[in-house]
């Protein structure tokens, strides 16, 4: 052990989840959600591992997306309606205004940019964040508690 080793960024393994290092207060990896492959991946937790339960949550993430897409399209949906009354002017003249009439039709002007998990008001919460085509200058980010989605937080990044 050489004498500068603590200051080697802390690595840890996981089976599922591939290779997590620490930085800047977070364990950093990437995970899937659905088809978008390399989502960065955040757990806040000490130095030493992983926190298990943000490691469990991370795991089960990406078994349960596809069951929490309705709730985040609805709310997407709903974060999205303000700025399709708003759309005019130059835009409209090239005829470059989204139009979304469905809940479902986001996924094609929403990506995926960060998941983040952590301790937020006590609860181990879930956020997973998505840059939107009709609010370019903002990240929103879908908490979860206890699997349900308690808020679309906007500027989270």
């Amino acid at each position: 052990m050489g004498i500068l080793d603590f200051l080697k960024p802390s690595e840890y393994r996981d089976p599922v989840l591939g290779n997590l290092v620490r930085s800047k207060g977070y364990w950093r990896g990437a995970i899937s959600l659905g088809s978008e492959t390399g989502v960065p991946l955040l757990l806040a937790g000490p130095r030493a591992a992983p926190d298990e339960t943000r490691l469990g949550l991370a795991r089960e993430l990406g078994q349960r997306y596809a069951a929490l897409r309705p709730a985040i399209e609805g709310a997407l949906f709903e974060h999205y309606e303000p700025y399709s009354d708003a759309e005019s002017g130059e835009e409209a003249d090239r005829g470059e205004i989204l139009r979304l009439s469905r809940p479902d039709q986001v996924w094609g002007h929403v990506s995926p940019v960060r998941v983040l998990i952590e301790r937020l008001g006590g609860v181990e919460t879930v956020e997973i964040a998505y840059r939107t085509a009709w609010d370019t200058e903002h990240t929103v980010g879908a908490r979860f508690q206890g699997w349900a989605l308690m808020e679309l937080n906007g500027s989270v990044i």
